[in-house]
Formats: structure tokens, sequence, C-alpha cells
């Protein structure tokens, strides 16, 4: 998932520092609601350190019942696609569902890695994927996994 909505009211704060707007709190609720509704809610969340991304985090797992875990990672800040493989990729894949929370381009680009489709990836966008576990292969390999849905905060209403 990409971060929801940004301000940019405050000029003295750095991009780091930059918190959600309304219309984003309201989004990263409204994507919160919509995986749990469809069954996709994560059980961990792997997430950039800036404070959009923690609000975002914040506001979904205020939407989805019982525990989740945030671990949250300075690289991911503006992570491009390689960074972030190479970072998951020092991982063990976790048990559960997990969601990547990030910032583009590199976000964008993970949509495109996985799904091999293009999408401009607007703020709030989530990309939902399901392993196929007949696969036995490297849990990074877009071949292991499954395009299963795109959630847009402006199709929740």
């Amino acid at each position: 998932m990409r971060h929801a909505k940004s301000s940019w009211s405050d000029g003295s704060l750095s991009d780091h520092e930059r918190p959600l707007n309304k219309r984003g709190e309201t989004a990263a609720i409204a994507v919160g609601n919509a995986l749990v509704a469809r069954g996709y809610a994560p059980d961990t969340i792997w997430s950039s350190d800036a404070t959009r991304t923690r609000q975002t985090a914040m506001r979904l797992i205020r939407a989805i019942p019982g525990a989740q875990t945030v671990h949250y990672n300075s690289d991911f800040y503006h992570a491009s696609l390689e960074t972030v493989l190479t970072i998951c990729g020092k991982q063990v894949e976790p048990e559960g569902k997990l969601m990547l929370l990030g910032h583009n381009p590199g976000w964008a680009a993970l949509h495109e890695y996985f799904t091999g489709q293009y999408h401009d990836y607007p703020t709030g966008a989530c990309t939902v994927l399901a392993r196929k576990y007949d696969s036995d292969g490297d849990w990074l390999d877009p071949a292991s996994w499954r395009f299963i849905d795109l959630i847009l905060p402006r199709e929740l209403g």
C-alpha cells in the first residue's frame, strides 16, 4: 500500500515529517475497512518510518479488529523497487498476511513487478496478492504470487 494523501500546508516541515491531510485520514480508514470487509486485513505491516506512513498504519490498525504488528524501517522511505526487494530478501517470509507500506515511485514499481501491469498508483492505493502455495520458489519472485485486487480510495465512496 502507498501511504494515504499527505498535507503540504506546513512549509516548515521536511518531506519526512509531512502528516496526512483530512482526506488522507479518511482514506486510510476506508482502505482499512475495505481490507477487513474483503478478507485481506494484514497481520503484520512493514512500513516506512515517515510521519504520513506511520499515520496511515495507525488508521489502518484502528479499522482492523485484533492485534497487528507494525515494524517501521527507515530504509523504506522513498525506497526503489530494488531496495525494497533487498530489504525484504533479508527477512524470512512472514507467517500470515503482510502489508508493505511506503511511497512512490517504489510502490508503483512493486505493483508492476508483482502484477506485470503498470498503474499510476495514487495515494492510498493497495495491491492485494495471494501466495501460490504450490510454488516452492523464492517468496519475492513474482511467479510465487497471484494478483487478487487493487483497492483505490476514490472507488470506496
